[in-house]
């Protein structure tokens, strides 16, 4: 289940010419434990959620295709980075979660930033499971929010089994469960996208959110400095299918409309500035529903770098 990092993985363009300033991310990544704080980059290999919830497959090799996205861009950061590898997730997706879950829970605990690789918004209940066990043993009660970047709310019942598109309804069943409070705001949602039933749960529950028409940064932004307001903690997921189609059609549902690539990057720019401001523990981060296998000339991968690449900006500047 577990996939140790290769670096057959890692290749990319080399100026030796330019010196240390010309490194690129395949130049500076290790493959070995970290050895001190720094950033983690952990795959889920997964799109047995995007099956179950009726969607178009090939998420389980968006990992790989992101390494290979982000190997030949240019590297501007002053952190350490470490390839945790990828827990590879077969037929039975609990236990894949809980195997990611656990990987995660043990490199936050080594003072790792940790940045998910995706695979299907499956991803979203293992990420949480993660972070909520870290925040249990180091400090109990902290209430963790979630943003999540998507087209979508994942607020499905499991009906039966849990998908790519229930995750977040987890997560506040598991809540209610544990006497914690459901902190939950989703940016970019399409009315198309979402039954009248998924707007009336997100209602009860209190989720926060904006619509796609209405996305931009200066409401963004007013969004995320009440939200942030609220937690302690934060876990941000970004789903690959909040953008259009056209920047990003290698995903399992493809966006109707989509919102700005260049104003998603403009916020994630200050949302680091934005947690600490607020006090708030900025614990992971994690990309969701690359499908290699419907992208067309590697545009969503690429955007997906972009992505990671600011997330880490934003992180350690």
């Amino acid at each position: 289940m577990y996939e140790a990092p290769e670096q057959d993985w890692w290749q990319g363009r080399v100026d030796p010419e330019d010196g240390e300033t010309a490194r690129r991310w395949h130049q500076v990544i290790s493959l070995d434990p970290p050895a001190g704080p720094g950033v983690a980059l952990l795959g889920l290999a997964s799109d047995r959620g995007v099956q179950i919830n009726r969607g178009r497959p090939g998420a389980v090799a968006g990992p790989v295709a992101l390494r290979s996205a982000l190997a030949g861009l240019a590297w501007h950061h002053d952190i350490p980075l470490t390839d945790a590898g990828n827990i590879r997730v077969s037929d039975d997706l609990p236990t894949g979660q809980d195997a990611y879950a656990e990987r995660l829970h043990n490199l936050l605990e080594q003072r790792q930033f940790v940045i998910g690789l995706g695979g299907g918004h499956e991803i979203g209940w293992a990420s949480y499971l993660g972070c909520r066990r870290y925040l249990d043993v180091i400090t109990p009660g902290k209430t963790l929010g979630i943003v999540n970047f998507d087209a979508h709310f994942d607020l499905r019942t499991p009906a039966p089994a849990a998908s790519s598109g229930t995750s977040f309804y987890q997560v506040a069943q598991h809540c209610e469960e544990q006497g914690h409070p459901f902190r939950y705001a989703c940016l970019g949602i399409a009315r198309s996208a979402n039954t009248r039933a998924l707007f009336e749960r997100a209602d009860s529950l209190g989720v926060e959110y904006l619509m796609d028409i209405d996305f931009n940064m200066a409401s963004a932004q007013d969004l995320l400095q009440r939200f942030l307001a609220q937690v302690d903690s934060l876990y941000f997921t970004c789903c690959l299918d909040a953008f259009p189609a056209s920047a990003a059609p290698g995903v399992s549902a493809p966006a109707a409309l989509g919102i700005s690539p260049a104003e998603v990057l403009r916020v994630i720019e200050t949302l680091g500035e934005q947690c600490r401001a607020a006090g708030v523990n900025w614990l992971m981060a994690d990309i969701a529903e690359l499908s290699p296998v419907h992208d067309l000339d590697k545009r969503t991968a690429r955007l997906a770098a972009r992505v990671v690449d600011e997330l880490l900006a934003a992180f350690s500047r």
